[in-house]
C-alpha cells in the first residue's frame, strides 16, 4: 500500500513537471522581448500560483500574495538561468512571499490601535528613510543582501536563492557592507563632535 501511495506520487509529480516543463521556454522567449510568450507565462504562472496560496493561505490574501509574486518574478526574470526547470525557483519565490505574507498577517493581528500608533509610524518612517540613506551608500550587491537578511529577515539561503548571489559572497556583502556603514557612522560621529567643539 505505502509503495502504491508513493508511485502515485512521483506520476503526480511528474504530470504536474511535464505540464510546466515549457515555461522556461516562454520565459526565454519573454526576455527575448516576445511579448505573447510572455503573458502567456504570467497566465500560467498566476493559475499555479492561485492553487499554492489558497491551499496556505486564507482567502482574502490570495489575490495579493500572487500579485506581489508575480512581480518578484517580473523583477528577476533576468536573474533566471533559462536552461532550468522554472517552477522549482518560482516555488521558492512563492514561499518567501508567503512567509512575508504570515509575517504580516501576524503584525495585523497583534498591531496596536491606530490612535497609539502614530508617533510609532512617524518614528519608523524616519528610520526607514535614514536606513535607505545608508543603504544607498554601499554598493548594490551590498545594499540587497543587507536588507533581505538584516532588515527583511530572510535565511541566507533564501537571499541566496533570490539574489542570485552565492552563499557566500551573501555572507561576505554583508559582512564588508555593515563594516562599511560602521566606519561611515564613525566618521559622521567625529565630524559632528568636531563641529560642536568648533
Amino acid at each position: 500500500m505505502a509503495n502504491g501511495s508513493r508511485t502515485s506520487g512521483i506520476r503526480a509529480a511528474t504530470r504536474q513537471a511535464d505540464a510546466t516543463a515549457h515555461w522556461s521556454a516562454l520565459m526565454a522567449r519573454g526576455r527575448a522581448g516576445d511579448q505573447r510568450a510572455y503573458d502567456a507565462l504570467l497566465v500560467d504562472v498566476g493559475a499555479w500560483l492561485g492553487g499554492y496560496f489558497r491551499r496556505r493561505l486564507p482567502h482574502a490574501h490570495v489575490d495579493d500574495a500572487v500579485q506581489e509574486t508575480l512581480l518578484a518574478l517580473h523583477h528577476r526574470r533576468h536573474d533566471f538561468d533559462c536552461s532550468q526547470p522554472l517552477r522549482p525557483w518560482l516555488a521558492a519565490i512563492a514561499r518567501f512571499k508567503w512567509v512575508d505574507r504570515l509575517r504580516a498577517m501576524e503584525r495585523e493581528r497583534t498591531a496596536p490601535a491606530m490612535d497609539t500608533s502614530c508617533a510609532s509610524h512617524e518614528i519608523d518612517v524616519v528610520s526607514c528613510h535614514a536606513v535607505r540613506g545608508l543603504l544607498g551608500q554601499l554598493r548594490p550587491a551590498q545594499a540587497e543582501a543587507i536588507r533581505m537578511v538584516k532588515i527583511d529577515g530572510l535565511s541566507i539561503v533564501e537571499a541566496s536563492a533570490l539574489s542570485g548571489q552565492s552563499q557566500s559572497l551573501v555572507k561576505i556583502n554583508i559582512h564588508r557592507g555593515l563594516k562599511r556603514l560602521a566606519g561611515q557612522l564613525e566618521a559622521d560621529a567625529g565630524r559632528a563632535e568636531t563641529s560642536l567643539q568648533a
